[in-house]
């Protein structure tokens, strides 16, 4: 396992590769759609694994949500693809060593959430179209159930929802960063990810694939403003669970270090970076 030290150093790096690959928009566009489908994969397979038992009224209903819903995480860091929530600390480290400048940073966040919303929204028509959720109507009936009490959240349970949501990711980012071996990244993502959905905190990818399951199954609680409100206070949320409960947290815990002057971003990069 790698030290704090060396892990924010491998942040940093990370942070700088993402920087960069804001100079090939078309990749990084299709890199952050394909997290965002990603995550929407572990949302219908939730919703048909889950939604029988929640119809059911069976208490395992949650636990089977959390069990699933690993696939999204396993398939983002394994398959390689660009998602907003873990960015929210990675460029947050990578700033704070000063290996990345803050502006540049907050345009590959802002990007990587337009792509991942795109691929979300994407994926989402096509399951609508398919006909997955009415092929399962206790999907469809979850589906509804979620959007509805989403619905009915207060901007400040969304915000703390999404602090603790973000909290959970970023950590099992952080930890399959830390990890020399790809068993135990693994079992990272699957424990954190269960924390996350079986505990009902609040991701904004996630949430992109409920509304655009919702708008396009026309599910009554499923309106633009909720999405936008929804997007709103889950996205701020999220940026803080990952920006300053782990990704600040643990850049003080590591000694506050600064991008070692060998690893320093050429004249030429600085530039493109400025």
């Amino acid at each position: 396992m790698r030290t704090i030290e060396d892990t924010l150093e491998l942040q940093a790096d990370a942070a700088i590769h993402k920087i960069e690959g804001m100079r090939h928009p078309l990749r990084f566009t299709i890199s952050g759609m394909l997290a965002g489908a990603y995550v929407g994969i572990a949302v219908v397979l939730m919703l048909n694994a889950a939604g029988p038992l929640a119809e059911a009224g069976d208490g395992w209903a949650k636990l089977v949500s959390g069990l699933v819903f690993g696939v999204a995480l396993t398939l983002v860091v394994f398959a390689g693809a660009e998602l907003v929530t873990s960015s929210m600390m990675t460029l947050t480290q990578g700033t704070l060593m000063r290996a990345t400048a803050s502006g540049p940073a907050a345009g590959a966040l802002g990007f990587t959430f337009v792509a991942n919303l795109l691929g979300a929204a994407v994926f989402g028509v096509l399951v609508a179209v398919a006909g997955v959720l009415h092929a399962n109507p206790a999907a469809g009936a979850m589906l509804e159930a979620m959007l509805d009490a989403k619905a009915h959240e207060s901007p400040l349970e969304l915000f703390v929802r999404g602090i603790l949501c973000n909290v959970l990711v970023c950590l099992a980012i952080w930890m399959v960063a830390r990890s020399n071996s790809d068993g135990p990244k693994f079992a990272v993502i699957f424990w954190a990810l269960l924390a996350f959905i079986t505990s009902g905190f609040e991701h904004v990818v996630a949430n992109m694939t409920t509304f655009t399951l919702g708008l396009a199954t026309g599910v009554p609680s499923a309106t633009w403003l909720s999405f936008g409100t929804n997007m709103l206070w889950v996205g701020l949320g999220n940026l803080v669970g990952g920006a300053v409960v782990v990704g600040l947290a643990y850049w003080v815990i590591g000694g506050s270090p600064r991008w070692p002057q060998t690893h320093a971003l050429t004249p030429e990069e600085a530039r493109a970076s400025a």
